[in-house]
């Protein structure tokens, strides 16, 4: 490899890891369309600050833009407060205004600078490797690994200083008041490193794939996990992963960096949200499935222990009586045989005395319509699910 593409997978790196951090929070306290919005509306502080500067390099642009960040937080809280709108509502109104002010700022002061509406939106990572930071004459590197390295560093000291007043305000706002954590504060810190964080990344990888390195890993980590240092983690770990592939997604197909690496990171959340263990889509069907099977097991044996009568529990009579297609009739009398709830003589079915118990249970369940759940009768019972 050339040292070029050594600092691109290294710049993605360090922009995935920086991103993710601040994106785990947002996904847990339901704001991920802030991101959006705060990549966007960045624009007229970026702008205005370098109309100050005259320096598209100067730290004046990256305090304007993550100030107007929180401006738009602000703003988009102001609105959802007069109750007249929700809160997607209030972004899909704040952020738009505010992207189109720093794009006419673009169009009618900045034409004649590298500041144009594509490059804010995808950005280039190919070229960020051919900004670099020279310090004495010393060519220490690409601005944006240092710039997105500090940040980095920062967010993360940030992390472990107030890891449990983050954690406590983004679960119980109201535990968080009682033990003295701010949630107000905690709130408008996560939003300034937020937008601090997308001001960085801005430049290098454009506001596309800023929001995507924000949500996407979370989004993926929480179908994982509901510890929220794993959570962390594999976040980062995505992010990470989808960086290094996207690259070489790019190369292989000479296509856009930032947009393989947003493809991997979309490829990895379908991946995960078919196939996670817990919160998959084929194990969320499969549990369904499974709980309707035990529904009708639970029917079935309600219905033999209240007849005694032989024609009443013949095999055959499953079909007529109850109304079931024979697969549903034979799935339901392979699982009480298996779990020993039943048991068959000349194709009558009877009750045996752990389905009888069993039985009993649910019917008192039933009765008292208690609120507690029954789960626990199943796997006290049940030898095999489904």
């Amino acid at each position: 490899m050339t040292n070029p593409q050594i600092e691109i997978q290294l710049i993605g790196v360090v922009v995935a890891m920086a991103c993710a951090i601040p994106g785990v929070f947002l996904v847990l306290r339901k704001m991920s369309l802030i991101s959006d919005a705060i990549s966007h509306s960045i624009l007229p502080g970026i702008v205005i600050g370098f109309f100050i500067t005259q320096d598209l390099n100067s730290p004046l642009l990256i305090l304007l833009a993550a100030l107007t960040g929180v401006i738009t937080v602000v703003l988009v809280e102001v609105i959802q407060k007069t109750g007249l709108v929700k809160e997607d509502t209030a972004i899909g109104l704040v952020f738009p205004s505010l992207f189109s002010i720093g794009v006419i700022l673009i169009a009618k002061n900045a034409n004649d600078v590298h500041l144009d509406v594509d490059a804010v939106l995808l950005g280039e990572l190919a070229f960020a490797p051919f900004d670099r930071l020279f310090i004495s004459g010393m060519d220490m590197g690409p601005k944006s690994l240092w710039v997105m390295g500090i940040i980095l560093i920062i967010t993360i000291l940030l992390l472990f200083l107030f890891f449990k007043e983050l954690k406590v305000s983004t679960f119980d706002k109201g535990l968080s008041a009682a033990l003295g954590f701010s949630p107000f504060v905690m709130h408008y810190g996560l939003m300034s490193v937020s937008s601090i964080t997308v001001v960085g990344a801005f430049d290098a990888v454009g506001a596309i794939l800023v929001v995507a390195f924000m949500i996407a890993p979370a989004a993926t980590a929480y179908l994982l996990t509901a510890n929220l240092k794993k959570m962390l983690l594999l976040s980062i770990l995505f992010g990470a992963f989808s960086a290094i592939s996207g690259y070489w997604l790019a190369h292989i197909l000479d296509a856009s960096i930032s947009g393989s690496m947003t493809t991997v990171l979309g490829l990895l959340f379908f991946g995960v949200y078919l196939f996670a263990p817990n919160k998959g889509l084929l194990s969320v069907l499969y549990r369904q499935k499974q709980q309707r099977t035990e529904v009708s097991l639970i029917t079935f044996l309600l219905h033999l222990n209240n007849h005694s009568e032989e024609n009443e529990r013949h095999i055959n009579h499953l079909n007529e009586h109850i109304n079931w297609q024979k697969v549903r009739s034979k799935t339901v009398v392979d699982l009480a045989l298996k779990n020993n709830m039943i048991s068959i003589s000349n194709n009558i079915v009877s009750l045996t005395e752990k389905g009888k118990e069993f039985t009993n249970l649910a019917l008192k369940y039933i009765m008292t319509n208690k609120d507690e759940k029954i789960e626990y009768m199943k796997d006290d019972f049940f030898l095999f699910r489904g």
